[in-house]
């Protein structure tokens, strides 16, 4: 059974940094997509930054210079390295990993930035 499970989350003041982590376990996604999304509330779930097979990155306009998706193969996690963190960044973000066509999401971690 794929499960990823996202840790690091937390209450930060604005300015502030922050690092998710999210772990897969049930099958190898090293050579796969996989991506942070979030969702506040109210709005709907968007991408944050993706990390692709052969190591593209691409990441929101709004999270661009600011946030950094990297990858460890071995370990089978991507980790989301987010820095001059803004109230707007608050939300609850999801792990994202695609294998064989199947979508799988973790079940969130809640980032509060505080002004």
């Amino acid at each position: 059974q794929v499960q990823l499970v996202e840790s690091g989350g937390g209450l930060v003041q604005t300015g502030g940094s922050l690092t998710l982590s999210c772990q897969a376990s049930g099958s190898d996604f090293s050579d796969s997509l996989m991506a942070w999304y979030r969702q506040a509330p109210g709005n709907q779930r968007e991408m944050v930054a993706q990390i692709f097979k052969g190591g593209t990155l691409d990441y929101a306009e709004t999270v661009q210079g600011r946030f950094t998706i990297s990858r460890d193969r071995i370990k089978n996690t991507v980790t989301l390295q987010m820095n001059s963190l803004k109230p707007e960044d608050t939300a609850m973000y999801y792990c994202y990993a695609q294998k064989r066509g199947r979508a799988h999401w973790g079940q969130g971690t809640q980032v509060t930035v505080s002004s």
